[in-house]
């Protein structure tokens, strides 16, 4: 299996450095203009069938292309910067042109990736539940725990400083120290950004779900590696084009970096570029140490960098035991409503559900066993008040979404639970008895 991913790797390198020396201006051409003509001709082909649709159709197909093209585009630059590094020195055509499509990159990712992280966080992934948080139906925990965000972030802005300064300066001027200090800060940038992809990458059902049989696609947090992949050949890129400059300036002789003390002593050791990105790891130790006795002073202490990955639920990288998921059926108003603040719906009990447990308050058990004596006594009047519930009920309860808005719902319930609870005490003999065996093992009817 390894093989042959290797394999295809070569392949795909060897059709990147083919395209690009028979026809260097049409492969830039494809880069650029190839998901705007794609969208351009798959809007138009919308447009025969509806041409109102055509305009939002074609929108919504580039937020799909243009990330994966921006990922190519990425690639084909790693592949191109390793195979040709002279192209890619300070003022070629190459670099003034993959330059700018790392500002596009970086501008146009974050935006992409903000937009859909909020998409996600709509259909299931709450990124501000922490692991012990009680969660519903198919709802996933943080894949990072917000209690050591200040420490990731801190990271990932040291190691886009040391990029900065790096891409900034010229080999020429810059002594061997400075340049393995920046590749060490970028490397503690670029863990964060390792451990990130490692850690959403799910190929496996979640653990904990209401539904234990459901997996959710990994295919849907894919989107959110594109951003931290490209970062990661960003910086790739820059060692390779930092290290060829280096070698090629004349003037970098061995007398001209002989010094005194132990700073002269490691200018000199670091005059081979080639042991510059080893000479990094053995830098970034002392850094990280620097930066995490600066974060402990605000509260964020050394073990925050791993519990950032561990300290989470669901996760590849997690080590905490989420509590099962409850479900809360979405197409019924009280049972979203049992799912709002405690304090408001005063929930009494857990019950069962198609097998799974929910949450179930009075206001529920009431109405659920209305309906139940409804559907004995009047079948007929059931059936019809029960097509005009599932007609107008559930698109409302779908887009309750969260605590304060169930809590709203309730309020709303509540007239019609008073006058659920009068037709129950004026039609069976024993109200209080069919109220409380509500969703006691699960052989009650789904009702509301």
């Amino acid at each position: 299996m390894i093989e042959k991913i290797i394999e295809l790797f070569k392949r795909i390198k060897e059709k990147i450095i083919d395209l690009y020396e028979n026809n260097n201006k049409g492969f830039k051409m494809i880069l650029i203009l190839g998901p705007g003509l794609l969208c351009l001709a798959f809007s138009l082909v919308i447009s025969l069938f509806n041409i109102t649709n055509a305009i939002g159709t074609a929108f919504v197909f580039m937020l799909i292309i243009y990330p994966v093209e921006i990922f190519l585009i990425n690639i084909c630059a790693l592949v191109l910067t390793i195979r040709y590094p002279h192209k890619f020195l300070p003022g070629t055509l190459e670099a003034r042109f993959f330059g700018t499509v790392d500002i596009i990159t970086v501008i146009i990712g974050v935006i992409l990736t903000l937009a859909y992280a909020g998409l996600i966080s709509e259909i299931d992934l709450n990124w501000n539940a922490e692991w012990s948080e009680q969660l519903y139906n198919d709802c996933v925990h943080q894949p990072v725990w917000t209690g050591a965000l200040p420490t990731v972030g801190t990271f990932i802005v040291i190691g886009l400083i040391g990029y900065i300064i790096l891409l900034k300066r010229k080999m020429s001027d810059t002594p061997p120290l400075i340049t393995v200090m920046c590749i060490a800060a970028m490397y503690i940038g670029a863990s964060q950004l390792i451990l990130f992809i490692i850690q959403i990458f799910k190929i496996t059902p979640f653990e904990g779900l209401a539904y234990s049989t459901n997996s959710i696609p990994f295919l849907l947090y894919c989107p959110l590696t594109v951003l931290p992949l490209c970062c990661l050949g960003m910086v790739v890129r820059l060692i390779i084009r930092k290290i060829y400059e280096w070698n090629q300036d004349e003037e970098h002789t061995e007398d001209k970096y002989k010094g005194e003390g132990i700073i002269g002593f490691f200018n000199e050791a670091l005059h081979n570029s080639a042991a510059w990105p080893l000479a990094a790891l053995v830098a970034m130790i002392p850094l990280l140490g620097v930066v995490l006795a600066v974060l402990a002073l605000f509260g964020q202490y050394p073990d925050h960098a791993i519990r950032a990955w561990t300290e989470t639920a669901q996760w590849n990288l997690s080590r905490m035991k989420a509590p099962q998921n409850i479900q809360m059926d979405e197409h019924y108003l009280c049972t979203v409503a049992a799912g709002g603040h405690e304090k408001v719906v005063k929930p009494v009990r857990m019950g069962v559900r198609h097998g799974h447990k929910i949450v179930v308050n009075r206001q529920l058990l009431i109405a659920n066993a209305f309906e139940q004596i409804l559907e004995e006594k009047t079948p007929r009047l059931h059936k019809e008040i029960r097509k005009f519930y599932d007609d107008h009920g559930y698109p409302i309860a779908r887009h309750i979404k969260t605590k304060t808005a169930a809590d709203i719902v309730y309020y709303i319930m509540k007239p019609l639970e008073m006058i659920f609870l009068l037709i129950l005490y004026l039609t069976d003999p024993k109200p209080e008895n069919r109220i409380a065996v509500q969703y006691m093992d699960g052989s009650a009817k789904t009702i509301v």
